[in-house]
């Protein structure tokens, strides 16, 4: 390895025209793979994170929550297309309940948290060129939403592969699109800074952003959590939920032994050795639901103080430069996780949250959750979970797994699961209208038609 293969990354991206903040951060992981980083976080260096202050304890007088939620821009993640999903576009275009789609569920959240607070409450997303255009068209429906001198989008950057035998950066003629990765989430901070985004918000008089996926639509606008973030005087703040054995595989936060800052750990970051200590949801109690609040003024500050370079734990990404060709150049992604800016802060906090702050769509067997009777949306756009517990859900992924053969097989929409404990589906399987499922259930053989107003239940 040497400067070569730096320079040849730095040409591309310059050829590219990402911008020079973008190249700065890259080089700098660049740097540490050379020195041979892992990222790794070793169990014997963090303490597990026991005891964060609650929502439900929060105390903050309407005028306070108005006022934090005034001076708050929301800010969605939505750079993803759905691919695992077999999605072409962005999964916040996909359909959810009653013909509406994601991104039209986040606008009614924010709607309804404008009149109820009268808060300014900007809208915008961070999309990647391939998700760009069709979301700001589906926007343009909403002559409403746009908030004077604030922008609706900013695009995250891109970075090249880099072959792992030399950290070249890959050539592949066939797809050359596939040359290119997102740097992860992380990238927010310096594609807001990179844009010109951060300033425009801070010229306009905003001060607190509220992070999250665009897939979770249990993040609505919360003037408790603006307030309650906005009094604490914090630059950063988490939110986390008590973890449970479905949520062993979520980056968990930690307490860093040697000066005791808070900090992010995940998967990537974490030695195969050592991962029935990460797995364990009573060791590690409190998983992080990619929510995240920070300080705007602080992260230009900071941004300032550190030459763009915010220095997040780097995580190390290996795979094959075309994921569907396990026979394609092993490459390296450089990325790095939006919530481990949490040890950049110093005061940087957590709010435990319940679950219906965290609802995220990673497969189809949550969109069959969330378009069931399960949940209903309520008059500010949230969805409300009916019955106690959610019933597990397990579908074919031979079947199921993609979309468009999801869509087909649940065409008359989808069962009553509100008296399901869980719903286990082999084979491949179509549902007719009106079917109910009661108490554990599995739908098994070759295939065929559940039939109009069938009642599936154990036995």
């Amino acid at each position: 390895m040497s400067d070569s293969g730096l320079r040849q990354a730095q040409d591309k991206m310059r050829d590219a025209e990402v911008s020079q903040a973008a190249i700065d951060v890259f080089t700098h992981y660049y740097r540490q793979l050379e020195q041979g980083a892992t990222g790794l976080i070793a169990e014997d260096s963090i303490e597990p994170l026991t005891d964060p202050p609650t929502l439900a304890d929060v105390d903050v007088s309407e005028a306070d929550a108005a006022g934090a939620l005034d001076a708050t821009v929301i800010i969605k993640l939505n750079g993803g297309l759905g691919t695992s999903m077999g999605m072409d576009q962005a999964k916040s275009l996909l359909p959810v309940r009653d013909g509406k789609t994601f991104l039209d569920l986040i606008v009614d959240q924010v709607r309804a948290a404008r009149t109820a607070t009268g808060a300014r409450l900007p809208l915008l997303f961070m999309n990647s060129f391939r998700t760009s255009d069709d979301t700001m068209a589906a926007l343009s429906s909403y002559e409403d939403l746009a908030v004077d001198g604030v922008p609706q989008e900013f695009l995250q950057n891109f970075e090249p592969k880099l072959l792992t035998s030399d950290l070249t950066p890959v050539s592949w003629p066939a797809e050359p699109s596939l040359e290119w990765c997102p740097p992860g989430h992380g990238d927010i901070y310096t594609a807001l800074e990179g844009s010109g985004v951060l300033d425009v918000l801070l010229e306009q008089g905003f001060r607190y952003a509220s992070v999250s996926n665009s897939d979770n639509l249990g993040a609505a606008p919360n003037a408790s959590i603006a307030g309650w973030f906005a009094g604490s005087g914090a630059p950063y703040a988490a939110e986390v939920c008590r973890r449970t054995a479905n949520d062993r595989k979520g980056g968990h936060l930690a307490i860093r032994r040697t000066d005791g800052q808070l900090i992010l750990r995940d998967t990537a970051q974490t030695a195969p050795e050592e991962m029935a200590y990460f797995t364990d949801e009573h060791r590690h109690p409190y998983f992080h639901t990619n929510n995240l609040w920070f300080d705007l003024q602080v992260l230009r500050d900071t941004l300032a103080e550190r030459e763009s370079v915010l220095g997040l734990p780097l995580i190390k990404n290996v795979k094959t430069v075309d994921p569907a060709d396990a026979s394609s150049p092993e490459v390296v992604q450089i990325e790095t996780a939006m919530g481990a800016a949490i040890e950049v802060f110093d005061g940087a906090t957590a709010i435990a949250v319940g679950r219906d702050r965290f609802l995220p769509v990673k497969t189809t067997n949550e969109l069959l959750l969330l378009r069931s009777d399960v949940y209903d949306i309520d008059e500010v756009g949230r969805l409300v979970q009916v019955p106690e517990k959610v019933p597990t859900i397990d579908l074919d992924a031979a079947h199921y797994k993609k979309i468009d053969d999801f869509e087909r097989r649940f065409g008359a929409g989808a069962p009553s699961l509100r008296e399901a404990t869980s719903l286990t589906v082999a084979g491949d399987w179509t549902f007719g209208r009106g079917v109910t499922v009661r108490g554990t259930a599995t739908v098994d053989g070759a295939g065929g038609e559940v039939a109009d107003g069938a009642v599936l239940a154990e036995g």
